[in-house]
């Protein structure tokens, strides 16, 4: 698993018979030097020893794979020894042509090998900025965050998550961008750049969507994407104001939060939902702002669909609310671990579609405390 900050990304599930994969050209020299010393020489297994340099070009550096083929040259000389019209010069002429080609092909995929990781590093410092870690805990509000990319080579997406404390309390965004690649990319971080000014600015929730509504709109104009006539977002901004007590909700066309309260689960969907960031032209920019109660020791789950549309093998999707329910009081980072672990078990460790999740906690300052 590679970790960048808190975000978690999931462990290839086939990397220890990679590992095992690489044994593979040696495994094939030896099936072969075996069977052309204890077979007819009317066979001529030894005609297929090229095969293992070139096996070894896909895997392994230049110089074992010009290790290996003189091993190879070595087995045949061996057999000529043993079976004299063999044919032995034109095999060993086609195992020290093949061996050349390996070791250039080796060289170059190393290369490209050497460029990927390069673009990777870019990619990371990217997401790191695009989702930056967020801190633990912002007044007395406890923050944790998770992150998984649909494709095992991916780092950035369009999912997005930011949390501030503010000076009208802790306020969270979450959101997920129409559409994928670097276009989507762009318009999240638009989203976020605009939300991290908006928040400390802005005393209404809704204040904040209009902003973001036209950094979004900017965007677009700016940056406009052949075959997507129109870039919109989802989000979902949460405002915990000091000292708690209750939470208000601005919902934009996102998945509704979960809201954990001694033991019960309540979906909390929007009074009136509000347009999508970006579409509020064409469908009305009336936004509703809910004021839910948030009591000390209440959990908050904020996620993007491609959580609740985690999908196993019959195509049902993940059961969030009741895996929620069958859940106890746990810490914001253990909630978000069991979560990562049973989306990966749930889809069989494959994920159609990014998730980004914000678990967050108002602790309950009395249980904390020492007896006296």
């Amino acid at each position: 698993m590679i970790t960048l900050g808190r975000r978690r990304r999931r462990r290839p599930p086939y990397s220890g018979r990679w590992e095992a994969a690489r044994l593979s050209p040696v495994i094939l020299t030896i099936l072969i030097a075996g069977l052309a010393f204890s077979t007819p020489r009317e066979i001529a297994v030894s005609r297929l020893l090229p095969a293992a340099p070139a096996l070894a070009a896909a895997m392994w550096p230049v110089l074992p794979t010009i290790l290996l083929g003189t091993f190879c040259l070595m087995v045949m000389i061996g057999l000529s020894f043993v079976y004299t019209d063999l044919g032995t010069p034109y095999t060993v002429a086609a195992i020290a042509a093949v061996t050349l080609a390996a070791a250039y092909a080796s060289h170059v995929r190393l290369q490209r090998e050497e460029t990927l990781f390069h673009v990777r590093l870019v990619a990371d410092a990217a997401q790191e900025v695009l989702l930056r870690p967020l801190p633990r805990r912002i007044e007395d509000v406890e923050i944790e965050s998770l992150y998984l990319a649909a494709q095992e080579q991916a780092r950035i997406g369009g999912d997005f998550y930011e949390a501030a404390g503010t000076p009208y309390g802790v306020r969270l965004l979450i959101g997920d961008v129409r559409g994928k690649g670097l276009s989507a990319v762009g318009v999240a971080s638009a989203v976020i750049s605009c939300f991290r000014e908006a928040a400390y600015e802005e005393p209404d929730l809704r204040g904040i969507v209009h902003r973001l509504e036209t950094s979004i709109t900017r965007h677009g104009t700016a940056f406009p994407v052949q075959d997507l006539p129109e870039s919109f977002a989802t989000a979902l901004i949460a405002e915990i104001p000091h000292g708690g007590g209750h939470v208000r909700l601005l919902n934009c066309g996102h998945p509704p939060p979960l809201l954990a309260h001694r033991g019960k689960i309540r979906v909390l969907e929007p009074t009136t939902p509000s347009a999508p960031l970006n579409l509020a032209a064409l469908i009305g920019d009336h936004y509703c702002v809910d004021t839910v109660a948030f009591a000390p020791g209440d959990q908050l789950l904020l996620y993007t669909d491609g959580v609740s549309e985690t999908r196993d093998r019959t195509g049902e999707f993940f059961p969030l609310p009741d895996w929620m329910r069958r859940q106890g009081p746990e810490p914001p980072r253990e909630l978000l671990d069991r979560l990562h672990r049973d989306l990966l078990h749930y889809s069989g460790g494959r994920l159609n579609d990014d998730i980004a999740a914000l678990a967050v906690r108002y602790p309950n300052i009395r249980a904390q405390e020492p007896p006296a």
